[in-house]
């Protein structure tokens, strides 16, 4: 590999992938991310062309998009040449949801001269592993019933994770996020001792937007009174594993993976 540059979303998965790979951050204007590496490039989404040919300068031939991206608005004020050319086909990828609009991106990049790499490339030891972590598999029926309402709306493009409890579905992650919907179960359905089931879309590119959970997620699955979580090995990222497991027992909650 040549010299990384990590375009750095929010959440913590940018640092994670700094700490162990030397990197150039871009950051995004509008993007909140505290990641931190050997320099720094400044970006606007409406100026592509700019950031192409400072990631070149730069002698970048490696690229990693790793944290929360937003829905990309664009002042087209202020858009350069580039950008403006390329507008029309983001725009329709976009139209398409998340997975073409990402898709699109990482062509885009990669038609550009760079090689895409996956924060699961970089960040091996982040990747959940098979078997249990905290506890043991738990409300089984409800983890396959979540299983199949997701493989059923993955072709649609809606979500990575789902909560079902006692056969009935409580809550679809759509664009609003997993810890949006764990607030929504909470608030709609607690006590429930259901089960969060975080997967990959099927047939998902995983070299963006792979499934991750954190601490925060242990803790919201928790007050939303849920009794496990179930993950698809070699397919979600644990945002600090150790803490993640910490945060589980300390929970009560049950957490594994499966294939």
């Amino acid at each position: 590999m040549g010299r990384l540059a990590i375009i750095a979303g929010s959440g913590a998965l940018p640092g994670l992938v700094a700490a162990a790979n030397p990197a150039v951050i871009v950051r995004l204007a509008g993007v909140d991310s505290d990641a931190q590496g050997e320099a720094v490039i400044a970006a606007r989404l409406e100026r592509l062309g700019q950031l192409f040919d400072d990631l070149h300068g730069a002698g970048v031939t490696d690229i990693c998009l790793a944290g929360a991206m937003r829905r990309a608005t664009f002042d087209t004020s202020a858009l350069d040449e580039a950008t403006e050319a390329l507008l029309p086909r983001v725009m329709s990828a976009q139209a398409r949801g998340d997975d073409a609009l990402l898709r699109d991106i990482m062509a885009i990049f990669e038609e550009q001269g760079f090689t895409l790499r996956g924060a699961h490339d970089l960040r091996p030891d982040l990747v959940a592993p098979l078997g249990a972590l905290a506890g043991q598999a738990d409300q089984v029926g409800d983890a396959a019933r979540a299983r199949a309402v997701l493989a059923a709306l993955g072709p649609l493009d809606v979500g990575q994770a789902a909560v079902a409890a006692k056969g009935q579905m409580l809550g679809i992650e759509t664009l609003q996020g997993t810890d949006a919907m764990l607030r929504h179960v909470a608030d709609t359905a607690p006590g429930s001792r259901g089960v969060l089931v975080k997967r990959a879309k099927p047939g998902q590119d995983l070299r963006v937007d792979m499934p991750a959970i954190g601490p925060e997620t242990i803790a919201l699955a928790a007050r939303a009174g849920l009794s496990g979580i179930e993950l698809q090995a070699g397919h979600v990222l644990l945002l600090d594993p150790k803490a993640v497991i910490a945060a589980a027992r300390g929970h009560g909650l049950n957490l594994w993976a499966v294939p």
